[in-house]
């Protein structure tokens, strides 16, 4: 099938690239030339293990191809993926500015067949109905440069588009730093809308996926496909991240109270994990969530419920215990080393979560932020942003690289982000070159005992 996928960010590129793979023909379009350009050579803008792989075999079959011209990409594809960002604004509401910008767009570029417009970015609830609104303000937009001066015409030409496309909410549910693997081998496939032909056609799409046909596991059944309205399809997204991240702010909760009634919630969280109707997975205490979902997602969809009258207690709780999560290293530190003014703190890791390079509302930022205040000197090590030398947003941290390099002369060390990289590393090296061996691990990741025997007083959260 004839794919255009509109934005290449972490959703669009991984989307256009996975369904280029799996044999379709995809023209991606971005707005920014340099990427483009890069993406062209076959180069990824963003690391996502695997990725720069399927780009590269999809340019070669001539599968996938790279533009920033909207028209033609609108022109070749039989599904238009709109796949733009909506960053989160300071009210909590998300900015549909550019979904807005592209559906008017693809109104104005539409030049006759089917078509069958697909909101895979995440936007508020009721967006399908907004977004086949702006389509055709554009083609009205359109119309008025075609035809002269009168209404008449353009009244009498506008009813042969409305059934030219359909709009559909194809909501995605990638994680960073597994977003190829999650394509290729997804729990379920939500489709919204009310047009057969187009739930159709994105089931023919997908059908290779549904199959299992590019699965890890290819003896697993099919992927369920779960056809419904729009709205609950938009809603659907905005709820699976709103229960993932309230189920992480709720261990938590309760690795805190463990921290003072002396129990250990690894044991805690296996324990309650082996119950089915809870399972173990985002059980894992630490310093919380982050990252470009879940914190955009829980506000928007609190922001909807104030908007209809609704006060969402158990949400606005959820945010509420992960904001104040983040200071728990920082109480850790300052237990262990009292006064924090001249101390030297290295942070292992600065990305949200680890296989990413996306720094977006990461933990790490609000703690070199609290640091900084609080007069430490602050350094820092991550396999991926000490490799490519990013240092936008990181002011005030020094960035170290190598583990050791960040050990030197340090006073505690705070483990970040989970690297796997991190649990191979020198302690003992380590431990020597700092002024006090403090380990705060932030995300229980480390092993206790190993720490001790390596030199190192060990806290964790919860335990």
């Amino acid at each position: 099938m004839r794919v255009c996928v509109i934005g290449t960010g972490y959703v669009g590129l991984v989307t256009g690239a996975c369904l280029a793979h799996i044999g379709h023909s995809v023209i991606c379009v971005d707005n920014n030339e340099e990427k483009v350009k890069l993406m062209k050579s076959g180069q990824s803008p963003i690391f996502e293990p695997g990725l720069s792989e399927i780009m590269q075999s999809a340019i070669q079959s001539g599968n996938i191809e790279f533009t920033t011209d909207i028209s033609a990409g609108v022109s070749h594809g039989e599904i238009l993926f709109i796949a733009v960002g909506t960053p989160p604004l300071p009210t909590g509401e998300s900015d549909t500015r550019y979904v807005e910008a592209v559906a008017r767009s693809i109104g104005a570029n539409l030049n006759g067949g089917y078509k069958v417009i697909v909101n895979k970015s995440t936007v508020p609830i009721g967006s399908g109905d907004w977004v086949r609104m702006l389509v055709m303000d554009g083609i009205a937009e359109r119309q008025k440069t075609l035809v002269p001066a009168g209404g008449a015409a353009i009244e009498e030409k506008l009813p042969e588009y409305t059934s030219q496309f359909d709009v559909l909410s194809n909501p995605e549910f990638l994680r960073e730093g597994s977003a190829v693997y999650d394509t290729f081998n997804p729990d379920r496939i939500v489709l919204g809308g009310n047009s057969p032909r187009a739930i159709g056609m994105m089931k023919e799409l997908y059908a290779p996926i549904v199959e299992r046909n590019f699965a890890e596991d290819k003896s697993l059944p099919q992927v369920p496909i779960l056809a419904t309205d729009l709205s609950s399809a938009e809603m659907i997204k905005y709820a699976a991240n709103a229960f993932l991240a309230t189920k992480i702010s709720f261990i938590n909760e309760v690795a805190n109270i463990c921290d003072r009634v002396g129990a250990d919630i690894t044991q805690v969280a296996k324990g309650i994990g082996l119950d089915s109707r809870i399972g173990n997975k985002f059980l894992q205490a630490g310093i919380g969530w982050g990252g470009s979902c879940f914190p955009k997602d829980v506000s928007a969809l609190v922001h909807t419920a104030d908007d209809y009258g609704y006060e969402a207690q158990l949400l606005k709780a959820a945010v509420s215990v992960n904001e104040r999560q983040r200071l728990i290293a920082l109480e850790k530190l300052q237990q262990a080393l009292k006064i924090l003014k001249g101390k030297t703190v290295g942070l292992l890791g600065l990305t949200f979560k680890p296989d990413t390079d996306d720094l977006r509302d990461a933990p790490a930022l609000n703690l070199i932020e609290q640091l900084n205040r609080l007069g430490a000197k602050v350094k820092a090590y991550d396999p991926i942003i000490s490799q490519t030398g990013m240092r936008h947003g990181l002011s005030g941290v020094l960035v170290e690289t190598d583990a050791e390099r960040l050990a030197d002369g340090c006073d505690a060390l705070v483990l970040v982000t989970e690297w796997e990289q991190f649990s191979n590393l020198d302690y003992a090296k380590m431990a020597k070159l700092m002024c006090h061996a403090v380990m705060i691990d932030g995300r229980n990741f480390l092993d206790p005992e190993k720490m001790v025997r390596a030199g190192f007083q060990y806290i964790g959260v919860g335990r």
